[in-house]
């Protein structure tokens, strides 16, 4: 297979009917097999998420960024895709749920950016009638179908079967059953870490997705729109040193929120409270993304280096950002999905008690005197505190009332999950000593 120059970088959406008919397996599995064959592979996630870009970044060797027209802005996302296409053969975004579910939807992100669409389908309990669905699934929209990925089909046979319903939309390739999935937890896919082989696993994948090549060299390169410059962030926090805390129980971190704080001007460095590692000495502020500190509830309860020191900045007045999971770590006790019940930090009085149902989900903003901080929640947990928030998401779009926001000295703490990029300035004021949020 012949690489494209850079300016003529293929892009497809990789979409579905809905969920679970393995939209992430069939992007990773294609994102592995054209970076065996040699070509530049960039992958996107449609919509908020954590856990599907974990195992598409294992699957293309680079990090994997959001794509939402609420959260990341239209222009933003252009932006990327462009800064994309000069570096990668091939852009695949995953998307979010159904083609057309949601608000803003899969489709919205493809028609806005002139995308064409992958469909992916669970062929397992079908033949012919796929092909109604995939042209209802077109039309709808209507929608620009490239190509459609039949997934979890019985032999060659069945897959030439599906293939003939299509009419006049090709079917690009194939994925047989697979004996062994990606295993999954309350929030969605477990960590690519935690499962052994999971790199033969990919390359299984790889090798098992029978891929039609004349129908692959016949797709054509996608002509984006230049987006708007955009003004480079003043460097408000030069000389700044935050504070992240990341390992096996806070990983739900945004690369944009990443890129977002090196642009402002901070200097980064990592710690674990997992491994008790205390928060490094200088640190001008301390951010806690999300996790599952409540698989690690036993460890972290134990962690009095890391629980002393951060005990430490907040009676020292270092701002403390702490969404979701970071907030379930800083409460006084947590009790598990097995009634243990568990100390933790103590700074956020109160109690956090995992549900067995969802508790939060969905695109949330938090609106600021700097502007709307954009982003999301996702979380099967809830807190009790006597604690009197300072305000409250607001989902979107209906505009109702979301998470709480908690305000204890200089810690902020929600439910809540910011993309940073969305308000800059909101974020240094969280960040910042002295700047008010």
């Amino acid at each position: 297979m012949v690489a494209l120059a850079p300016s003529e970088a293929r892009i497809y959406l990789v979409s579905a009917l809905g969920s679970g008919q393995g939209k992430t397996t069939v992007t990773a599995a294609l994102a592995r097999k054209l970076v065996l064959q040699g070509l530049r592979v960039r992958v996107f996630k449609a919509g908020p998420d954590f856990l599907d870009p974990m195992l598409l970044e294992r699957a293309s060797g680079g990090a994997v960024y959001t794509l939402d027209l609420w959260m990341v802005g239209l222009e933003q996302c252009r932006s990327q895709l462009n800064l994309a296409a000069g570096v990668a053969d091939v852009i695949l975004v995953e998307g979010v749920m159904g083609l057309y579910d949601g608000t803003p939807s899969s489709f919205d992100l493809a028609h806005a950016l002139g995308l064409p669409v992958l469909a992916v389908i669970d062929a397992s309990a079908m033949a012919q009638t796929a092909g109604a669905l995939v042209l209802g699934l077109r039309d709808y929209g209507p929608v620009d179908v490239a190509g459609v990925i039949a997934n979890r089909v019985g032999n060659m046979g069945h897959a030439g079967m599906v293939a003939a319903s299509l009419r006049e939309v090709p079917l690009l390739a194939s994925l047989p059953r697979q004996e062994r999935t990606l295993p999954e937890r309350q929030l969605g896919l477990v960590q690519p870490a935690e499962v052994a082989g999971i790199d033969a696993m990919l390359d299984q994948l790889a090798q098992q997705l029978v891929l039609d090549e004349a129908v692959w060299n016949r797709l054509c390169p996608v002509r984006l729109d230049v987006p708007e410059p955009t003004a480079a962030l003043a460097p408000i926090l030069a000389g700044t040193c935050i504070a992240i805390a990341r390992d096996a129980a806070f990983m739900f971190l945004y690369p944009a929120n990443l890129d977002c704080l090196r642009s402002l001007g901070a200097r980064l460095i990592f710690f674990s409270p997992l491994a008790d590692e205390p928060v490094p000495a200088g640190a001008d502020g301390v951010y806690l993304p999300g996790g599952y500190p409540e698989l690690h509830a036993s460890a972290l309860s134990q962690a009095a280096v890391w629980a002393e020191s951060i005990r430490h900045a907040h009676a020292a007045g270092v701002p403390i950002w702490a969404e979701c999971g970071g907030m379930m770590a800083l409460s006084e006790t947590l009790v598990d999905h097995a009634g243990a019940s568990w100390p933790m930090a103590g700074l956020l009085p109160g109690c956090v008690s995992m549900q067995a149902g969802l508790a939060g989900l969905g695109p949330h903003g938090f609106s600021t005197q700097h502007g709307l901080l954009r982003g999301h929640t996702f979380h099967y947990s809830k807190m009790k505190t006597d604690v009197t928030p300072i305000g409250h998401t607001a989902k979107h779009p209906s505009g109702q009332a979301g998470e709480a926001v908690y305000r204890v000295g200089s810690l902020t703490a929600s439910y809540f999950h910011a993309y940073f990029p969305s308000c800059p300035d909101a974020v240094v004021a969280l960040l910042k000593r002295g700047e008010a949020a």
